[in-house]
């Protein structure tokens, strides 16, 4: 197999990682960034971002998204897609990376893979996966124009979500398992006043039901303990993420959820290693976050790698 070799591998291609190759390649460091096709970027999948400093008004995910990547590219960082890492490990202080088409050779690496949404693990989930369940109203909306849907879930995913449906279906449930939300208050001002949307508290989605494609949702009340099911085209569910760190977690700490723990400086605890972005252990997953991220990992892999060559500043 080919042996590529490089500086800095970055793996992954969202905010944090393109962010931490725009510092890197500014830094003069030879550095890869390796994209997953299979996984797309959770930005990417965004309808609008209006908290993002600097854009007064409001701006998509993608076009967020390209921009920082044009701007990576610029300065010399290499995107190369790829649909797997087989496996990672350290040989003669280097850390080798097999994807599904060329091995890398790297003196540091910042894992940038950002997470993935959960699943409901409920009857009927997987039976009508594209065919009813969804988990990316930008994606799959248009085809519930005029239809009912339902959207699982509280935080601000499932109030984006929720709020982006009413542009095309005519209803949209919003079933939560407790009374309040816990989205931000700007989105559940938005929501409450959507007459398109409403609510469903102190809830959960017992199976998803159809025939060749949903026909409804059978929930059960936690309150009352009362079953009933609710009619409906379609189920987004937006209850929140996993972190797309299995091909790590034998070679860094994870947390019990699986994200990876840093430090302040977005070192691991391996040596070489460097975390950002969603897939490490944090209180808040934003866009401005993940940029925060990737700029300090990029930081102190530039220490490392000059430490490495003899090279640093002393």
């Amino acid at each position: 197999m080919e042996i590529k070799e490089y500086d800095l591998t970055i793996i992954g291609a969202g905010p944090a990682g393109l962010t931490a190759g725009l510092y890197s390649s500014r830094a003069k460091i030879k550095t890869l960034i390796l994209e997953n096709y299979l996984n797309v970027s959770q930005i990417g999948l965004t309808d609008m971002i209006e908290n993002y400093p600097g854009f007064v008004e409001p701006i998509s995910g993608m076009e967020l998204l390209e921009k920082m990547r044009t701007q990576t590219q610029k300065f010399g960082a290499e995107i190369v897609g790829i649909e797997s890492i087989n496996k990672i490990y350290k040989e003669n202080n280097f850390w080798y990376i097999e994807t599904d088409k060329f091995m890398i050779k790297s003196i540091a690496v910042i894992v940038a893979s950002g997470a993935k949404p959960k699943e409901l693990n409920v009857e009927g989930e997987n039976k009508y996966k594209g065919r009813g369940v969804s988990y990316c109203a930008v994606c799959d909306a248009p085809f519930y124009k005029n239809k009912i849907v339902s959207v699982i879930g509280g935080g601000d995913t499932a109030l984006e979500e929720a709020l982006y449906l009413t542009k095309f279906a005519s209803k949209v449930f919003l079933i939560h398992r407790r009374n309040m939300l816990r989205a931000t208050k700007i989105l559940q001002e938005r929501a409450f006043n959507n007459n398109k949307i409403e609510f469903v508290w102190n809830s959960v989605v017992n199976k998803i039901i159809g025939n060749n494609n949903i026909t409804g949702i059978e929930i059960k009340n936690l309150v009352s303990n009362e079953y009933k099911i609710l009619k409906c085209d379609g189920v987004f569910i937006a209850i929140g993420y996993v972190p797309n760190t299995s091909f790590v977690k034998d070679i860094v700490k994870t947390d019990e959820q699986g994200y990876i723990i840093v430090d302040s400086e977005m070192k691991t605890g391996t040596e070489g290693i460097f975390a950002a972005g969603d897939c490490v252990r944090k209180i808040l997953r934003q866009v401005s976050t993940a940029v925060g991220d990737g700029a300090l990992a990029s930081e102190s892999a530039r220490l490392y790698i000059e430490k490495f060559k003899g090279i640093e500043y002393k």
